[in-house]
């Protein structure tokens, strides 16, 4: 996968700091994204991901740090501004107001909407192209919250495509899918050619998608780089409590095999 080249991010944080009470989730952690790259946070449960993710997009302030859009605080930009610039893929759809599928992936043309609102013809086929490219025209009709979850993520991740940011910030978007829809809706991602920050469990679909990877263990970064680089061995195996091994698909893609923290205590035996 190429890299992005030496232009400005169009997103990045710097010196992030918060806790949840006494429990600090993150310590300093600063991050970027370029234009058309694929960043990917992991790390183990409790590491930070979701909550570096969110104050990204500003439902979350942090305690100290800050997030600048093409180099201006996010804070001072108007929320309208913002809207346009950032899309989430959250995890699911708060509320449980009963609109069509249809009518939840519009919702990701409010920010483009003018004065009086509504949405007109061209919304209508930036909508329609978002569910096609997410997998989901046929569920155009039905209820949300009659779906599977499954439907539901490649719903969600329509109304943010639809919503056509610069960045593209995503939250677990494979969880509930099926194995072929895993990989079909992160190529997808990658072909938008968005910054786009995903957060993954999966360390072998960051590897395959990424172009970088950040490790949070702890409220800090452990590793950043390239996911042949980041994800080393050792670091991987430390970081999960497991026994991890590397191996290179056929098309050269760093995957990981691993077992459980019984077999990796036996290893450190010998």
């Amino acid at each position: 996968m190429t890299g992005p080249g030496l232009a400005a991010p169009v997103l990045s944080a710097h010196g992030l700091r918060h806790s949840y009470g006494a429990s600090p989730v993150l310590d300093g952690v600063d991050l970027e994204v370029h234009e058309g790259e694929v960043l990917g946070l992991v790390g183990p449960n409790g590491s930070g991901k979701t909550t570096a993710l969110r104050i990204l997009h500003r439902s979350l302030v942090p305690e100290a740090g800050k997030v600048l859009l093409d180099g201006r605080d996010l804070a001072e930009l108007p929320g309208r501004e913002r809207a346009r610039s950032i899309a989430v893929m959250a995890q699911e759809l708060s509320g449980e107001v009963p609109l069509t599928v249809a009518d939840v992936v519009l919702l990701g043309r409010i920010p483009h909407s003018g004065a009086f609102g509504g949405t007109g013809g061209e919304d209508l086929e930036i909508a329609t192209d978002a569910l096609e490219s997410a997998g989901a025209l046929h569920l155009a009709r039905r209820e949300f919250g009659l779906l599977s979850g499954g439907e539901k993520q490649r719903v969600l991740i329509a109304r943010a495509l639809a919503q056509q940011p610069r960045v593209l910030l995503m939250d677990e978007p494979t969880n509930h899918l099926d194995i072929g829809s895993q990989h079909h809706v992160l190529e997808v991602v990658r072909a938008r050619g968005l910054a786009t920050v995903v957060v993954l469990h999966d360390l072998n679909l960051a590897s395959r998608y990424c172009d970088r990877v950040i490790v949070l263990d702890g409220g800090r970064v452990r590793a950043e780089g390239p996911p042949a680089e980041a994800l080393e061995v050792g670091l991987v195996g430390a970081t999960y409590a497991v026994a991890a091994e590397r191996a290179l698909a056929a098309d050269g893609t760093t995957q990981f095999l691993f077992r459980g923290p019984d077999d990796a205590a036996d290893d450190g035996h010998g």
